[in-house]
């Protein structure tokens, strides 16, 4: 039985699918990105979190989002459980190497539009959960939040949540959103320990914290060494560290989900198997806790 918190309103999973894997550079081809979805939720996943940009070199934008609606349409389970959550306001060019940019957009008109083609992306009226990606250090943060605002003022989207904030920020939205606001995604994890303090916040304030790249991430390097103390205890377990790992960033409190990016079945059906993982005092301890 998979473990299920509540985000705002919404009874989800505690593991959900990060679906970037699927869609950007290295991706796997469009037949296993349906299948790992499908895989993963035949276990019980019930959250798919996307974005707008997610998409690789010479593909279409919105990758991500069609073929997040593409899994759900051809999956034969309870569509209505699942919670999908997607991002607007950051895009993404490529250079002549087809290294990936990210530039932001977070001027309001901008951040409108994005957010009503991601609902026609993923064929929804209203989609559960938008998120503000990242800030745009051209426009104030509260103008881009306003346009999220509007978003849910004209039922584009349900509910928001801000993703890659600061404190300072997260009240920002807060003040704009209200109870609207239920969720904020930031990068945590063994190797990225920078965002304890929103982490933190949220278990104050009732806010779902989402962490993404909880297993370090693949698209840059980061010091394998701190993983040791995850590997050892999977070792003594006979498990992955993998595994660890996520039931680790679960046991920091009852607010906590992670998404684990996928790029194959075995690997999210692997992932999905931490929720059932209860980590000991002693072994909490040696992993920092």
């Amino acid at each position: 039985m998979a473990l299920h918190r509540n985000i705002g309103p919404f009874d989800t999973t505690a593991i959900g699918i990060g679906e970037m894997g699927l869609t950007i550079e290295g991706h796997p081809n469009h037949e296993q990105g349906l299948e790992t979805i499908h895989a993963a939720l035949d276990a019980g996943a019930r959250m798919i979190d996307t974005a707008w940009s997610y998409y690789a070199p010479g593909e279409d934008e919105q990758t991500g989002e069609r073929l997040t609606r593409e899994a759900l349409e051809t999956w034969n389970g309870p569509r209505k459980d699942v919670l999908v959550a997607t991002k607007v306001g950051l895009r993404r060019d490529f250079d002549e190497h087809g290294k990936p940019i990210w530039p932001r957009d977070g001027k309001p008109e901008h951040v409108i539009a994005y957010g009503k083609q991601s609902a026609m992306a993923l064929g929804v009226d209203t989609i559960d959960l938008l998120y503000m990606h990242r800030h745009d250090p051209e426009v104030p943060y509260n103008e881009s939040i306003e346009g999220i605002k509007e978003l849910l003022d004209e039922g584009v989207a349900q509910y928001a949540g801000v993703s890659n904030v600061t404190i300072e920020q997260l009240d920002i939205a807060r003040a704009i959103l209200g109870d609207k606001l239920i969720a904020v995604q930031n990068q945590f994890s063994p190797v990225h320990l920078e965002t304890r303090d929103t982490l933190d916040y949220c278990a104050k304030l009732g806010l779902a914290f989402i962490c993404w790249s909880p297993l370090g991430g693949f698209r840059h390097p980061y010091d394998e060494r701190l993983l040791d103390p995850f590997r050892e205890v999977a070792d003594a377990r006979g498990i992955s560290w993998q595994q660890v790992v996520l039931a680790w960033e679960l046991a920091q409190g009852e607010h906590m989900f992670v998404i684990p990016g996928c790029h194959r079945p075995a690997t999210i059906l692997d992932s999905l198997k931490a929720d059932q993982l209860q980590l000991t005092d002693e072994e909490l301890a040696k992993l920092g806790w």
